[in-house]
């Protein structure tokens, strides 16, 4: 199923529109900010900047800035570009030369005298870090004596980032739809041969077919395996090596596609049945078992305004009372893979993510639920084996729930 360019590129600026319209006002009123300021230049456009432009731009045309004043009752916005940014943004059209640009966003400031100017600065997040040095500099000098009002426009493009409208879910949803489609496909006799076909194989398989489809991929895929060996489950810092798939194994894979401007994440299994087998060992099934309960217990735990940290570590109590081996690194998700919000573990911090962690969850948001839980299989001779699960979610303010459901059956074939 192939995307129609042209039609995504009309419905992609009527959306923009309107997240213009609606996220950037409520955004600026909430964290008390009455000025900001998103500036970039060609090939090297902050993150925040690239998700702004409209469906005809590649790049930021040279440099492109884009200004915001909002006092609460009046909202505006411009451009400050060489180009007119389609009708999304009045523009401050600049005389003279280059540098011009700069003085026109320093009489825009001084006209309007906004106590509090926000930028791109954030030690914390790459994705809300996007003013480069250069750039900050220019700035900087034509706002002369109102330079001290200067700060982190952190919270306003995480915000803007992670902030969907509600009919974004739709689109989400659709898309990991499509993703489990392929990523399904993929285990099957479609795409693996026991005995012949490898783990590397099988990545590439998920490449060409994402290609072929005409999407995108945002990572290389990961295909590994473990079976009765008595070795210790993969090491998550280490790419599993390539080996071939063969009867008794059981194969994770981790993958995702990009669909209409929005990234899926998604990780599922499946165990190769040896000679004699109708079902995956009991043990394997348990671990599946553990996994989506784990993966109950963290959504659970979800609620506006409660950081990342404090998710993590709820989720990991309750885990214990429960006797489930488990690590939690779960991300946001959106337009990008690794997307803006807050971080709810990672696989070597589970005693919480400074910064990252202690950003708040917010309504309208998308995280992918990704965690693992270890169990003993008592037919591999109680060899610990890690389950890894990771889902697509929306949480709506009140509940977290997956876009399109998740695995509850390790696949066979």
């Amino acid at each position: 199923m192939k995307v129609d360019l042209r039609n995504e590129a009309r419905h992609h600026d009527e959306l923009l529109r309107r997240r213009l319209d609606e996220i950037v006002p409520a955004l600026m009123r909430r964290e008390g900010i009455d000025c900001w300021i998103v500036a970039g230049r060609e090939y090297t456009e902050d993150p925040v900047l690239s998700t702004m432009l409209p469906s005809t731009w590649l790049s930021a045309r040279r440099r492109t800035v884009l200004i915001w004043f909002d006092d609460g009752a009046r909202h505006e916005r411009f451009a400050v570009s060489r180009y007119a940014v389609a009708d999304l943004f009045a523009s401050l059209v600049p005389a003279g030369t280059e540098p011009g640009q700069w003085s026109a966003v320093g009489a825009a400031v001084a006209e309007r005298d906004p106590e509090t100017i926000a930028v791109g600065m954030s030690p914390t997040f790459a994705l809300a870090d996007g003013l480069t040095a250069s750039e900050h500099g220019a700035l900087i000098e034509v706002l002369g004596p109102r330079a001290d009002r200067v700060v982190s426009g952190e919270a306003l493009a995480i915000g803007w980032l992670e902030t969907r409208l509600p009919e974004e879910r739709a689109t989400f949803a659709e898309g990991c739809a499509v993703a489990h489609e392929i990523l399904r496909r993929g285990l099957t006799a479609e795409a693996i041969v026991p005995g012949v076909t490898s783990t590397e194989d099988l990545e590439w398989w998920y490449r060409q077919s994402v290609h072929d489809a005409g999407f995108r991929s945002w990572f290389h895929p990961t295909v590994s395996i473990q079976r009765k060996s008595g070795t210790a489950p993969q090491n998550f810092s280490t790419r599993p090596t390539a080996d071939v798939i063969t009867p008794g194994d059981l194969v994770h894979v981790d993958f995702g596609i990009v669909w209409k401007g929005l990234c899926t994440d998604q990780q599922e299994h499946l165990y190769v049945l040896a000679p004699g087998e109708t079902a995956p060992p009991a043990g394997l099934t348990a671990g599946m078992a553990a996994g989506n309960r784990m993966q109950d217990v963290l959504m659970g735990e979800f609620a506006v305004d409660r950081t990342g940290n404090e998710v993590l570590a709820a989720s990991l109590v309750a885990a214990a009372a429960e006797s489930i081996d488990a690590l939690v690194y779960t991300h946001p998700i959106g337009v990008h893979g690794h997307a803006a919000g807050p971080t709810i573990g990672l696989w070597d911090q589970q005693a919480g993510v400074p910064g990252a962690g202690d950003y708040p969850l917010f309504p309208n948001t998308a995280y992918s639920i990704e965690l693992s839980v270890e169990v003993g299989v008592p037919e591999w001779d109680g060899q610990r084996v890690r389950v890894m699960l990771e889902q697509d979610a929306w949480f709506d303010g009140d509940a977290c729930t997956f876009l399109d459901g998740r695995q509850e059956t390790i696949w066979t074939m």
